[in-house]
Order: structure tokens, then sequence, then C-alpha cells
């Protein structure tokens, strides 16, 4: 699995779309999937858009809840890796983050709604 470094300040505006959920590894079971610590993973929905493009979302992977993250939250991402994989006939990107923080909205913002 190829792992690409992302430079988060060249993605623009972080926003949280769903809030920190367990990542759960067996829907049956409802086991929650560890890192190689054993520290539970979570994943955070987060909205990233440049400006003058469309919004994409990508669900980023964390060790650990994050703290303090709500829906709507402007977040700071910390460590941010992006993952490509292959299976047979599937493939994809995934991201994983060391640390997803919120970050204190300013009065502009609030009533804007964007930054």
């Amino acid at each position: 699995m190829q792992s690409i470094p992302v430079d988060t300040a060249r993605l623009g505006v972080l926003r949280c779309a769903i809030a920190p959920e367990a990542k759960i590894t067996n829907s049956e079971t409802q086991e929650v999937k560890r890192d190689r610590d054993g520290n539970p993973v979570w994943t955070v929905a987060v909205t990233v858009r440049q400006d003058g493009r469309r919004i994409s979302v990508i669900e980023i992977a964390v060790s650990g809840a994050p703290k303090g993250i709500e829906e709507g939250q402007i977040v700071k991402v910390t460590g941010l890796t992006a993952f490509v994989w292959s299976m047979g006939d599937r493939h994809g990107v995934s991201f994983r983050a060391d640390a997803i923080t919120p970050v204190q909205a300013t009065a502009g913002q609030v009533k804007g709604g964007g930054a």
C-alpha cells in the first residue's frame, strides 16, 4: 500500500460533516477496529473545500476518540496521510491522521458560515 503525506494547508477549509464514530470491523459483532497499540480507531467525515472548487468529503481514521468535534465545525487535521489501495477489482484511497481537533470559530465564520 502506497502512503502519501498530505499538505493540509493546501486543502482549504476542513469542516466536520459527520461527527466521530467508532470504526466497526465486523457488522455482526460490532467489534471496534484497533490500531497497532490497541487503541480504538475512530472515523470522522470531513468536507474539503478549496477556493472556487466543489466540496469533497473524505473519511479520516484516527486513533482514539477525537474530543470536542461536532458536525459543521471547522477542524484542524494533523499528520494526514493518504493510502492508495487495491484488492482484486476494487481500489481506492483511504485517509489516516495523527489528530483531528476543533478550530475556534471567529465572528466572521459564525455569521458567514465559512472561512
